[in-house]
């Protein structure tokens, strides 16, 4: 397989991921950081970052805006719940963890 095939599968996958986050408005962003490492907020920060390292300014807005698929405020007000002491606890227990995973890279 080439590169630019494998490129166009992969983008092609993060945009599914991204149609599926953004259709799965009951899975809070808290629980995908305590149970996976990571949430949308990592995504468009991400974005954002591997944007710079290609030479390309994207905004926070901007990007927030392309993975909630709305105004990240909107996203907020509409879906987000207050998050309880086990969902921190969690989360908590994964940022540890990427610190630990990063730590070895």
């Amino acid at each position: 397989m080439t590169d630019e095939k494998t490129t166009e599968i992969e983008a092609a996958v993060f945009r599914r991921l991204l149609k599926h986050l953004q259709a799965r408005t009951d899975v809070q962003n808290i629980d995908l950081m305590g149970y996976g490492g990571f949430c949308r907020n990592c995504f468009y920060k991400w974005y954002v970052e591997e944007a710079g390292e290609l030479g390309v300014e994207v905004s926070m807005e901007d990007a927030q805006e392309r993975i909630y698929g709305m105004p990240y405020a909107d996203y907020k007000e509409q879906f987000q719940t207050p998050a309880t002491d086990e969902q921190m606890r969690r989360m908590d227990i994964s940022v540890a963890k990427n610190k630990l995973a990063q730590a070895k890279e």
